[in-house]
């Protein structure tokens, strides 16, 4: 197998991010610049193809290709390449996709939630870091490196998950709600869609009739809450799930189109269900001034 013709083809930034010392920055450069240095963007800002995880330990070859209970060799799912670092065995393991998944406004929610479960589920498998961004990889093609090729597949996202289900290190449904300050790679996009757009559906009662207010409320709460990160989404990623949210309520959804009384008379009746099922007088005297509340909010 050609490693470098193998990599032109499956690494698809056009003017990626690219350095030789980390530590002096990286910088956008044309592909065949970025292609003689170190480190490179792994993928485009609007598409990701490559799941990488890092391995910071000195057996990091034999984590990515063997399972480590029971301790056997995974060959239905080895990752594509593994470029390690000669001088103390840490590498990076890369796995393709044979659909890349977008990363846009328009982006479809369920296939990049399944794409950042699956980058944790391959963590967990191999033992990678927790804090690595999936943003800069090691070059495979270049010379300081030890790059090994495994595979020219290319893996489907439920291909891969059906793979760590079996092995046990797929994360659980409720791991999309872990702190955000644990959350990296495709995750970040992940956590602030769900927390965003689930405080977005309350916030619409402070700005029925006034959408472009609704938007700008939006843009700043999830700015605000991709600035938790120790590395935050580009503000290109934080604004195309800011418009993604506020044009769907806005455009789609009947909190907006069905006006402020209806949302009141929504809000008060889930209120009081869960008064009810909580089974005490407090209880429901709380969601009764929740409600009284939103009333004086609405009027």
């Amino acid at each position: 197998m050609n490693g470098t013709r193998e990599w032109e083809q499956l690494w698809l930034p056009i003017r990626p991010l690219a350095s030789d010392d980390l530590r002096a920055g990286i910088y956008r450069q044309s592909r065949p610049s970025a292609l003689k240095r170190r480190y490179i963007e792994a993928n485009p800002h609007a598409l990701s193809n490559l799941l990488v995880v890092d391995i910071d330990h000195e057996d990091a070859l034999i984590r990515a290709l063997w399972d480590r209970s029971p301790r056997k060799e995974r060959p239905g799912w080895l990752p594509n390449a593994v470029i390690e670092n000669p001088a103390n065995g840490h590498a990076h393991a890369v796995w393709a996709l044979a659909e890349p998944v977008t990363r846009t406004e328009y982006a479809r929610r369920k296939p990049l939630a399944l794409a950042a479960a699956v980058v944790e589920g391959l963590r967990r498998a191999t033992g990678g870091d927790e804090g690595y961004s999936g943003l800069i990889t090691k070059n495979p093609t270049h010379e300081c490196w030890d790059a090994s090729w495994w595979t020219d597949e290319l893996y489907t996202l439920g291909y891969l998950r059906d793979r760590l289900e079996d092995l046990g290190t797929m994360p659980a449904p409720s791991w999309k709600r872990t702190k955000r300050r644990n959350t990296v790679g495709l995750g970040r996009n992940c956590s602030i869609f769900e927390t965003a757009r689930t405080w977005a559906y309350r916030e619409v009662r402070h700005h029925f009739g006034d959408a472009e207010g609704f938007t700008r409320a939006v843009y700043t709460h999830v700015h605000e809450l991709n600035a938790e990160f120790p590395e935050p989404l580009r503000a290109s990623e934080a604004n195309a799930i800011a418009k993604s949210i506020s044009t769907w309520i806005i455009t789609e959804s009947r909190l907006w189109s069905d006006g402020p009384a209806v949302y009141e008379a929504t809000f008060t009746t889930i209120q009081a269900a869960r008064g009810r099922k909580g089974g005490g007088k407090n209880r429901v005297q709380a969601q009764a001034d929740s409600a009284e509340k939103i009333r004086g909010a609405l009027q």
